[in-house]
């Protein structure tokens, strides 16, 4: 269930500083994968809006990044009461990255993540056109309901484990890390002001 990822890229966990990030993916995205991503065509104001909000509400959002530029996102976000144990996922990754094993990738790390936090059952909707996402949820043994121009996967994810848990400690450790060098980087690349000195 592991696909090599493309050349260079990585999935990690995205921080709350990354929000502005999340935000110029989503609206990297084709009009296609936008569409698919938010079940339906949205303005670039509700996208802006949207990836405001989304580091303020108990979502884990990991992406997939290419020499530091996010190319990909998975959201997992509870929903219903905290007694039920369920979360949706929902997945965007811009053209050029798409059927690379990407998408399978960041399902994998989300069920990882919804593993080691006790959902039970998430759920992946998506629009009854988009056939890589059905692909994607059927891979993982997804249960697949189709309701009114949509389909709704479920899938159960497993109880947590030590193991588990610390393999969601290491990737995150490792994420940060990756982040905080890609900061670091990008920081020694700027101009440096006139009369200042490094």
């Amino acid at each position: 269930m592991h696909d090599p990822l493309p050349h260079g890229g990585m999935i990690r966990k995205l921080w709350i500083g990354e929000a502005e990030s999340y935000r110029d993916h989503l609206l990297r995205l084709d009009a296609d994968s936008r569409r698919n991503r938010f079940a339906g065509t949205v303005s670039d104001e509700f996208v802006r809006d949207y990836a405001d909000l989304s580091f303020g509400i108990d979502a884990i959002i990991h992406g997939f990044f290419v020499e530091g530029g996010l190319r990909g996102a998975a959201e997992l976000r509870p929903i219903g009461a905290p007694i039920t144990r369920e979360a949706e996922a929902a997945f965007s990754i811009e053209k050029p990255w798409q059927s690379h094993g990407v998408g399978s990738a960041l399902l994998a790390r989300t069920l990882l993540a919804a593993r080691n936090r006790g959902v039970k059952f998430l759920h992946m909707a998506c629009l009854s056109d988009n056939e890589r996402m059905q692909q994607l949820a059927r891979k993982f043994d997804a249960d697949l309901s189709f309701d009114f121009g949509s389909v709704v996967g479920e899938v159960s994810a497993p109880r947590p484990t030590p193991l588990s848990v610390l393999r969601e400690a290491v990737a995150d450790n490792y994420g940060f890390a990756t982040a905080v060098l890609d900061v670091h980087s990008r920081m020694l690349k700027l101009p440096m002001p006139i009369g200042s000195s490094r």
